[in-house]
């Protein structure tokens, strides 16, 4: 009976893991279609993105959870950092992200967010002045020439992408390293459906200042308002909590693994829907890329 239980368990965490991943993947795909199909600008869609989230899941923490969520702006320590968070690691992985996906396409752009754990492996060898494992030089090899293939398809005298869309990509994948590296200490203290909400809302209403959710550009449609409603619902909410929950019937090691779906279901999806090119060296650069992400996942 503890075996079916534990089974079941299991089998629970890795579906919510998966969901999670193909819902922020296809998330991206559904992202490209509303810049380049729509019309919609990248700053009302991150504005309207940041700030939807960010107070239902405030909400969220507020009804379910029945904490406190002004707790951490009355923390003298907490506060400050939540400000540098919320600016320069959630608005800068949100915009760079979704300009990479402008620039380019919904895969090239997942991918090269993906070499975030290979950025964080090395400012963590350069900050402890420790050499890297084998294990992490082979990871860094493997995500250069990943890149390499990605953004050339194999033939270094032309770029598959252009110079912005790798631009954007390679920025999305430092602004993640800072929203990883940056949030531990708060995410120990305060959890990351309150640290996540308040980073969202903060970084949304300072964002409406450049771009007002209310000056919508491109067209206005029904399929426009179910796209957008998919991106901040399945792409962010519901994204967010599964992974969260898969936390308490998998092991941390196992979700990160499982999330590497997320690239794939990017590419998989561009390719299907959207009819991006996608040749053997792109995928060949997938592969190791996400070869890269699986073996720092392994690593403490």
């Amino acid at each position: 009976m503890e075996k079916e239980l534990a089974y079941s368990s299991r089998t629970k965490g890795i579906i919510m893991v998966l969901a999670s991943s193909l819902f922020w993947g296809a998330s991206g795909v559904i992202a490209q279609f509303l810049f380049q199909k729509q019309g919609i600008g990248v700053e009302w869609l991150v504005t309207v993105r940041l700030l939807l989230a960010g107070l239902l899941l405030l909400l969220f923490a507020a009804i379910k959870e029945k904490r406190s969520i002004f707790g951490m702006w009355r923390d003298r320590f907490s506060w400050p950092s939540l400000i540098l968070f919320s600016l320069f690691g959630m608005l800068g992985v949100q915009y760079t992200f979704f300009a990479a996906i402008r620039s380019g396409n919904a895969a090239t752009a997942t991918i090269l967010q993906y070499l975030a754990p290979v950025l964080i492996v090395l400012y963590l060898a350069i900050r402890s002045k420790a050499r890297p494992s084998s294990k992490e030089v082979v990871a860094v090899l493997l995500s250069v020439f990943g890149t390499f293939f990605l953004v050339t398809g194999g033939n270094p005298n032309e770029l598959t992408i252009s110079g912005t869309a790798l631009f954007w990509g390679l920025s999305s994948a430092v602004a993640l390293a800072f929203y990883t590296l940056h949030s531990l200490e708060l995410l120990k203290r305060w959890g990351s459906i309150l640290v996540v909400g308040w980073a969202m809302t903060v970084a949304g209403v300072v964002f409406s200042f450049v771009h007002p959710p209310w000056k919508l550009e491109g067209m206005f449609s029904f399929a426009t308002v179910a796209a957008v409603s998919f991106v901040i619902i399945f792409g962010t909410l519901l994204a967010f909590y599964f992974y969260l929950e898969s936390l308490n019937y998998l092991r941390a090691s196992e979700t990160s693994l499982l999330a590497c779906v997320e690239p794939l279901s990017a590419v998989f999806l561009s390719v299907f829907l959207l009819s991006v090119p996608f040749g053997f060296g792109e995928w060949l650069g997938t592969f190791f890329i996400i070869t890269t992400v699986l073996m720092l996942s392994r690593t403490k």
